[in-house]
């Protein structure tokens, strides 16, 4: 079967191939001769095979440059989320989902969450830590020194269930919410820029401008979103709903250990907390759920910032649809000769169609090193800025840019396969 095909790199057909000739020998010279004649069409049309190759590897740039920025925006946003652990589940006033209706007096209104009804939970099976949690921004005064921060009311296991550390002193102590005392615990900022290398402990902070004893530091802890988590002050819920004359908590949150049932933890609450409203006046949601609803949402940005890049990729199709076309054009009479000394259509078609995909792999190529160069330039450049690049999308990409190119070899490869020999050979 393969005497008919031209042996074009040494100059002699098939036919004058000895008999004994290994099926091994055979297939490599195949195989050197496509590369041959492949490769050959780009040293003879360099600028043109460049810039065809060139918009290819501008698609591929775009995709892996802007699936890089999503990726590290995924991760990042996960990751954010992630460093106050993941088994906690998060009760807020209110109810979430829309109902029919209309609301009427008392029966229309939203009972707040309070320090009791935290306290409630803790008895809830698998329940480890409840953190009762009022937010607001004050003035903070001491020594001289004003700064407007921002305020957390929460209890005692507050460093537990949200994986806090002290740097030095102690957190507030664990007593009856109603008689809790003046204590202010230092976020790692607010003790540097009030009491810079001195030590705090003993001493007073106005906050709102009400007299707190500080009782500890904590340790630095980061952004979160923008948001400074080391520019606040702690203090007891109670007295931050004094401060900031409030009937509830903004949010209670429940932890619960590894080894728990999460679902039958979520019932509980449920249940305690109709128990003391009389109706279902507030939303539970659990980190994990949360996570898998910011998960989705990141993963349609990656995917749409990809498909953007996409876009770039269908032109570079384009492109190596037409120099196909010309090449065809171009290479008439060689192909009328190829098929003269025996080649067979489907020899041909597979010349043109490698051609091709040879063009778009090697603009792929350049295009992933280019996109991937950009983006850890970029990172290097703005630290600030989440960059990650997949292995996975690296090879999807290339795979695209070489599937691109065989599709849009196909019209070409065909039309120069059908061409009939004598005609092909007239055309010099």
């Amino acid at each position: 079967m393969y005497k008919s095909l031209p042996f074009v790199g040494g100059g002699q057909s098939w036919g004058d191939i000895p008999e004994t000739l290994s099926g091994r020998k055979l297939i490599q010279m195949l195989i050197r001769d496509l590369l041959t004649l492949t490769t050959s069409s780009f040293l003879s049309y360099r600028m043109r095979s460049f810039l065809t190759g060139l918009g290819i590897a501008i698609g591929i740039t775009a995709v892996i440059l802007l699936t890089s920025i999503g990726e590290g925006l995924h991760q990042f946003m996960l990751a954010e989320f992630n460093q106050f652990g993941t088994n906690i589940i998060g009760i807020q006033p209110g109810k979430t989902e829309t109902q029919g209706g209309a609301s009427m007096g008392i029966f229309g209104s939203v009972k707040p969450l309070t320090i009791e009804d935290g306290e409630a939970l803790r008895r809830i099976p698998g329940v480890e830590y409840v953190v009762a949690v009022v937010q607001g921004n004050a003035e903070v005064r001491a020594d001289g020194k004003t700064r407007r921060v921002t305020v957390y009311g929460v209890g005692a296991e507050f460093p537990q269930a949200f994986q806090s550390d002290l740097q030095v002193g102690s957190f507030l102590p664990d007593e009856d919410p109603e008689q809790a005392r003046a204590f202010v615990v230092l976020g790692s900022k607010v003790r540097k820029e009030i009491y810079g290398v001195g030590n705090p402990l003993g001493s007073y902070l106005r906050v709102g401008g009400q007299r707190y004893r500080v009782i500890g530091v904590m340790a630095p802890k980061g952004q979160i979103l923008g948001f400074d988590l080391d520019d606040t002050v702690f203090i007891p819920a109670a007295r931050a709903l004094e401060l900031f004359n409030r009937p509830g908590v903004m949010e209670i949150d429940v932890t619960y250990p590894d080894n728990a049932n999460p679902e039958k933890i979520q019932a509980g609450i449920h249940r305690v907390l109709y128990a003391r409203h009389g109706r279902e006046d507030f939303t539970v949601v659990s980190q994990e759920q949360a996570m898998e609803v910011l998960s989705s949402v990141l993963d349609v940005i990656t995917f749409a910032v990809g498909a953007l890049g996409g876009i770039s990729l269908l032109v570079g199709g384009v492109g190596i649809l037409t120099i196909m076309t010309m090449a065809v054009t171009e290479r008439t009479a060689e192909i009328g000769l190829l098929r003269a000394l025996g080649a067979q259509e489907k020899q041909v078609l597979t010349l043109f169609l490698g051609e091709a995909m040879l063009l778009s792999a090697l603009g792929g190529l350049a295009g992933l090193l280019l996109g991937i160069g950009i983006a850890q330039g970029l990172h290097l450049i703005f630290p600030a800025l989440p960059v990650h690049t997949p292995w996975l999308f690296a090879v999807l990409a290339e795979i695209s840019a070489v599937s691109i190119g065989l599709v849009a070899g196909v019209l070409p490869a065909r039309r120069a396969a059908k061409l009939d020999p004598v005609e092909a050979l007239h055309a010099e």
